[in-house]
């Protein structure tokens, strides 16, 4: 990497806790992709699953924007390497929506079953984030209406599905937050371009159904 200060070049140097892993993924998604990130807050020092922020009940500890706040992300790589050089365990954190995908989220069982399905059905899928809990499947930005018409479709629309649209944010690998690591299920494909992924619509009945097939309709952390 050119034009990096010699600062930065002994921290990419090290390798203890997976940090430099953590900065080279947030500049690549910040510069090569266009998605506009942030730090994430640090989970607790001490391990236990809570958050670093002041919310003794946060329920997606480490896995969300504090301070800076959500409207602070950026593609600027200057940016990116003082947040990371200076917080070096952050997690990164996605705003979504706008130039960046959204995504739609739900329990890690039922995600598999969703993501069974697509596959039989054929539906090309694009990235999809597995944290210990929930997994997120990556989707093309939508609107407020397309969401709105989306949802009025459905029969029953479970409580623990949720979509992260225009204004919301989404944990990225490899981060690690107070639930534990952030991975790839459906890592992207090697590449400088951003990531193809689906409408929403293509993924929308296979997580429906999948939540109403074992019912789960109250919200899982």
């Amino acid at each position: 990497m050119r034009g990096i200060p010699g600062r930065l070049r002994r921290f990419l140097s090290r390798s203890n806790d997976g940090e430099p892993e953590v900065f080279g993924a947030a500049l690549t998604f910040a510069t090569q992709w266009q998605w506009p990130v942030l730090p994430g807050v640090a989970p607790d020092p001490q391990g236990r699953a809570r958050c670093g922020c002041p919310d003794p009940d946060c329920t997606v500890p480490g896995a969300h924007p504090f301070d800076p706040g959500l409207l602070a992300a950026t593609t600027d790589a200057r940016m990116v390497r003082w947040w990371w050089t200076n917080r070096p365990s952050a997690p990164i954190v996605l705003a979504t929506g706008g130039r960046a995908p959204c995504a739609v989220s739900l329990p890690a069982p039922a995600a598999a079953r969703a993501l069974a399905t697509l596959d039989r059905k054929g539906i090309r899928l694009g990235p999809v984030v597995a944290a210990p809990h929930r997994w997120a499947i990556l989707v093309a930005p939508y609107s407020l209406e397309q969401l709105g018409e989306l949802l009025h479709a459905q029969d029953f629309v479970p409580g623990s599905l949720r979509f992260h649209g225009e204004g919301g944010y989404l944990a990225l690998p490899p981060s690690t937050t107070g639930h534990g690591q952030v991975r790839w299920e459906r890592a992207p494909l090697p590449g400088s371009a951003a990531p193809w992924v689906p409408d929403v619509e293509a993924v929308a009945d296979a997580t429906v159904e999948a939540l109403t097939r074992t019912g789960v309709s109250a919200p899982e952390f």
